[in-house]
């Protein structure tokens, strides 16, 4: 507590304010900058263009920004295949996390065309944030994990403890692409 004196009207009083302790907070989130994903589906699209062994066949990659899900059309499965790949990497070249895809749905055949559909993964899922925040409550660290909307917010006295947690979830694998952001101390 610290003590502050006021003088009013000839009478002197103290007033106690408390001090709160200093908390260092960071936030977890799961994010997918729009403009990266962007770029690497239009490098993907210009190789694609330009590799001999698509010469001639269908192919078509269409981003819907709003509900991010990319849309994929191939000749056959197995150049619908080799789309991917060359996707996949050249999300990575641009500084994507490859998780940031969810290939877990199976492409269908429409006609003579292969079609797909890849969901984006943007922002932490409700059972994604538990499991995340478990791990941190399971590690006895000194620090309070708390989930606003798709977000975690992780507070601590010390900055320590906090690097602790990053540490923590970095090491484990929940299969999406985490960021650590707004880090206050």
């Amino acid at each position: 507590m610290i003590g502050q004196q006021d003088y009013c009207n000839n009478f002197c009083f103290t007033i106690f304010v408390p001090k709160l302790p200093n908390m260092a907070s960071f936030d977890i989130v799961s994010e997918v900058d729009v403009q990266t994903l962007d770029n690497a589906v239009n490098v993907t699209r210009k190789e694609i263009t330009n590799r001999f062994d698509f010469k001639g066949s269908h192919v078509a990659m269409d981003l819907d920004k709003k509900t991010m899900i990319l849309k994929l059309e191939a000749d056959s499965d197995m150049k619908m295949g080799q789309l991917e790949d060359v996707l996949l990497s050249r999300s990575i070249k641009q500084g994507l996390d490859a998780s940031v895809y969810d290939f877990s749905k199976d492409g269908f055949q429409s006609g003579k065309v292969w079609k797909k559909e890849i969901t984006v993964r943007n922002g932490l899922k409700q059972e994604d944030a538990k499991k995340i925040v478990k791990a941190i409550k399971d590690a006895g660290l000194k620090v309070q994990p708390a989930i606003m909307d798709d977000i975690i917010r992780v507070t601590g006295k010390k900055l320590d403890d906090l690097q602790e947690v990053i540490a923590l979830c970095r090491s484990g694998n929940f299969g999406i692409p985490l960021q650590y952001t707004n880090m206050k101390s």
